[in-house]
């Protein structure tokens, strides 16, 4: 059922391709139900649940991006966990089981393994983190699926025939050639750390994972939200794959930092 309308609810057009300053849980009150096509975000979690001073609230915010999406709608949700005492929290595990629980599918398990990471101390008695989850949670079916394809290494294949000639010696003959250079990627996705960055953000992810995600759950002119943008990593591979984006950032700080992204002006990550 939908939501009544917020009394400081904005059309869709009001939002689109504008960063917001402010605390998600209660801009997104202003995005209507049902408008916007895919979420891809990386919340603050675990040792970083208070965020430049602000907190986190995931229930709220996890019900909210339900009410924004639309139906067929896939939100990507990049987290981990935090480990102490030799344990690992299980808290991406309980946000999983949560979105389930208020309508998400958990349509993938995604894996972002990190090709560049430090080595474990090894008071952790354990092996070094090198990957993060990618939840990828559809309401309902998803409208979009562009799988992504890279080359095979044997793609070309030749079939052929033998047959007698005349003077009794066997010969082929060619039939067909089929060219099937293209395999679709599997759920394990591998980015290096990236280059080196103008500006500190303690939770920044690759352009090229965000560029994958979005040209696989979108498509050309759709709505993508970031409800806590960071330094503005989705919203700048929307921009430049010809989506629209609403990005949401509590920190004024970041705020200036992806509007420069935005414009250019800043290296990439």
């Amino acid at each position: 059922n939908k939501s009544m309308p917020q009394p400081n609810e904005k059309t869709i057009e009001e939002l689109k391709n504008k960063v917001i300053q402010g605390d998600c849980l209660e801009v997104m009150k202003e995005i209507p139900d049902g408008s916007v096509d895919m979420v891809l975000t990386s919340p603050p979690y675990d040792n970083l649940r208070t965020y430049k001073g602000y907190t986190f609230n995931f229930e709220g915010i996890a019900k909210e991006l339900y009410r924004v999406l639309k139906d067929g709608g896939v939100c990507v949700w990049v987290v981990a966990d935090e480990t102490s005492n030799f344990c690992e929290s299980l808290s991406s595990f309980r946000q999983a089981l949560y979105f389930n629980s208020i309508g998400f599918n958990l349509l993938d398990t995604m894996i972002y393994h990190k090709t560049t990471v430090p080595p474990a101390y090894p008071t952790l008695r354990r092996y070094g983190n090198c990957f993060e989850y990618m939840f990828v949670l559809s309401k309902g079916r998803p409208n979009t699926f562009n799988a992504i394809e890279n080359d095979k290494i044997h793609g070309v294949k030749e079939y052929h025939s033998t047959y007698r000639q005349t003077d009794g010696s066997l010969k082929k003959r060619h039939i067909a050639k089929v060219e099937n250079t293209k395999k679709k990627i599997t759920n394990l996705w591998s980015y290096g750390s990236g280059g080196k960055s103008e500006f500190n953000h303690p939770a920044k992810f690759p352009e090229k994972l965000a560029e994958d995600h979005i040209l696989s759950w979108s498509n050309e002119g759709d709505i993508i939200l970031d409800p806590m943008a960071g330094s503005g990593t989705t919203l700048k591979m929307a921009k430049k794959n010809n989506r629209n984006y609403i990005g949401i950032e509590i920190s004024k700080e970041y705020i200036d930092i992806i509007n420069r992204r935005l414009k250019n002006k800043l290296i990439t990550l």
